[in-house]
Order: C-alpha cells, then sequence, then structure tokens
C-alpha cells in the first residue's frame, strides 16, 4: 500500500473512532434526560428538499404544541423516536434504539423508482426497518404499493401524507384577474433529477404559447430555458411568495411519492396540472388535471384555465395539525392541539 494511501485509511480509521466515541458520550450523557419525542433526521439548510421542509414543519407544529422534540438522540425518558428515511447516522440510532423507545420509520420513495437509479439504499433502509421499527409511515398509498412491488414489506405500514406550514404556505388574500394579461405558470423543484419533469418543462418552453401564457420555473434548472423565465432556489418564505402571484402549477415529476414542492403549489390556492405518475392522484383529487404524454400539457393548461376557479375551490389537502395527530397516534404520544 502506497504511504499516501495508508494515511487515508489511517485518517478513516481515526474518524470512526472519534465518531463512536462521541455518540458513548451523548449516550451517556442522555441517560437521565427525557423529551416527549426523539427525532432522527438530518437536517439541511434552507433552501433544501421536500423531506427536509416536511420535517421543519412537523416539527414546529409539535413543538407549538408544547411537546419537547430532542434530535439526533433518544433519553432514557424519552417514549417514542421518529426516524426519517436514511437521512441520518445509522450506527447513532442502533446505539440509542436499545433503550426501549417506540421506533416508528417514516419512509420515502422507494429512492431507486424516484430517482430512476439504484445505489442500495433502499436495500438498506428495508434492514433498517425490519431490524428496529415498530411501526413505518409511507407518505402515499402509491409509495407503499411500489415498495410491496419490490418485495419490501415494512412494519406495520401506516400511510399519512405529508403537509406544509399554514404561517408559510396559504392562498393570496386576493387575486389579480385574468384580464388583460398573460396567465402565470409555475414549475418548482430543489432537484435537478431528469425525473422531476425536465422534459415536460422543455415541452412548455418549446411549444407553449408564451403570447398568452409566462412561464416560471423555480428551482435548479434542469435544462435551459429560450422562453421559461428561471428562478434559482428559494428559501420557503420567498418562494411562497411567488406562488401566491401564480395562477396555476405544473407538476410533471415521475414516480414522486408526496411531493412537498406540489403540496406548497396547492396551499397556495394553485390549480394542478400534474403527470399522473407517483403519489400526485392521491395529493390533487379534483383541484386540477392529470396529462400522461408532454405533449398534452397545452389542452391541459388550456382546460385549467377556463376551469380555474372550480379546480380552486376543489383543492383539499390536510393540515399540519391533522397530520401531526396522526403522526402522534402512531408514535402512542398523541397529544391533540388544545
Amino acid at each position: 500500500m502506497q504511504p499516501k494511501s495508508i494515511a487515508r485509511a489511517a485518517r478513516r480509521a481515526g474518524r470512526a473512532v472519534e465518531r463512536k466515541a462521541g455518540i458513548e458520550r451523548d449516550w451517556l450523557r442522555s441517560r437521565r434526560g427525557r423529551a416527549d419525542l426523539a427525532l432522527f433526521h438530518e437536517l439541511a439548510p434552507s433552501p433544501s428538499g421536500g423531506g427536509h421542509q416536511f420535517v421543519r414543519a412537523l416539527t414546529r407544529e409539535l413543538e407549538s404544541r408544547g411537546l419537547v422534540v430532542e434530535q439526533q438522540r433518544i433519553s432514557e425518558g424519552t417514549p417514542a423516536c421518529l426516524f426519517n428515511s436514511f437521512n441520518f447516522d445509522f450506527g447513532r440510532l442502533r446505539r440509542f434504539s436499545a433503550r426501549g423507545a417506540r421506533m416508528v420509520h417514516r419512509v420515502d420513495g422507494p429512492i431507486g423508482v424516484y430517482r430512476g437509479f439504484d445505489d442500495g439504499t433502499d436495500a438498506r433502509i428495508a434492514r433498517l426497518n425490519a431490524e428496529l421499527a415498530t411501526a413505518t409511515i409511507c407518505q402515499s398509498r402509491f409509495s407503499l404499493e411500489a415498495h410491496r412491488g419490490l418485495g419490501i414489506e415494512l412494519r406495520e405500514p401506516v400511510v399519512i401524507p405529508n403537509a406544509v406550514d399554514p404561517s408559510i404556505f396559504h392562498p393570496p388574500e386576493r387575486r389579480e384577474p385574468l384580464d388583460g394579461r398573460r396567465v402565470r405558470v409555475i414549475a418548482t423543484s430543489w432537484s435537478d433529477n431528469p425525473r422531476k419533469g425536465g422534459e415536460a418543462l422543455a415541452w412548455l418552453d418549446r411549444h407553449l404559447d408564451h403570447g398568452r401564457y409566462e412561464v416560471t420555473f423555480a428551482g435548479r434548472a434542469p435544462v435551459r430555458f429560450e422562453h421559461v423565465r428561471s428562478v434559482a432556489p428559494l428559501d420557503s418564505h420567498a418562494l411562497a411568495d411567488l406562488l401566491r402571484t401564480q395562477d396555476l402549477y405544473v407538476a410533471p415529476s415521475r414516480d414522486d411519492p408526496c411531493s412537498n414542492a406540489l403540496l406548497e403549489a396547492l396551499a397556495c390556492g394553485l390549480p394542478a396540472a400534474y403527470r399522473r405518475s407517483g403519489g400526485h392522484p392521491e395529493l390533487v383529487g379534483e383541484g386540477g388535471l392529470p396529462f400522461d404524454e408532454d405533449d398534452e400539457l397545452g389542452d391541459v393548461v388550456g382546460r385549467l384555465v377556463t376551469e380555474l376557479d372550480d379546480r380552486r375551490a376543489a383543492i383539499s389537502t390536510h393540515s399540519i395539525a391533522w397530520v401531526a395527530d396522526r403522526y402522534l397516534e402512531v408514535l402512542g404520544t398523541y397529544n391533540p392541539r388544545p
């Protein structure tokens, strides 16, 4: 082995020892502690993906009820733990799980289905679920059935969709009439994975009547646009402000289990043209119209404009308070909002 390789291996071994020692120190310090709920999820700073946004909204809702939520540890007196997908230190969770808290696994995906490639993440999630979970929360019926289609049987699965923070994502007090201006169409995505619908956005850029429609994309653009206005990723408050200026939303992603981006748009009162894929039909209901092929988008968007008021009135999504109640029921720590 070359000296540089030996040095790298030594550094990796040193970091592993240090990490394990840190876990043991935290485990000892939390022996006499207690919280209402433990959460294992490594949050990324905003702007970030939908899973991070939902966990933030859920945590704010629980803490607004006076619940104490500890993160990345399970104290001796903490009765339940929610661990999210694979966004945490597996070894750390295993060490703290020995304290006997009720373990509930929030499962995304299947990851390989909506990313379009399998890097072994779903198998790791399945092993952890079988090893530690008492119950599982899936974000959509699609997600549950897709796991079963891969031969993954999750522990005591329950379907609970995501929800958004209503203090951030809500309809405007008034809307600008359509008369005399272009219809404002928006799509959003944190990820630039092609399965988020880049080809559909490219179709809109090439073929939609840009004299009639003003199209905006906010996020990491998967393709270059000639006519579509592209906006860099925005934090939640800025994104919500932008959504409230729009008329309708396009959700072109494939096999998305429970799109937070779509939920944010619906919460701001935007009917959706959505790909008939993944969990989209479960989220939208009568609050939008489906499409299967990209070249159907023009007709679907046109029909949505003629039905805009009726489709907007039909939007129905679960509140974060309702979702939090369902989570607490599964966690066995039910604490309804007063």
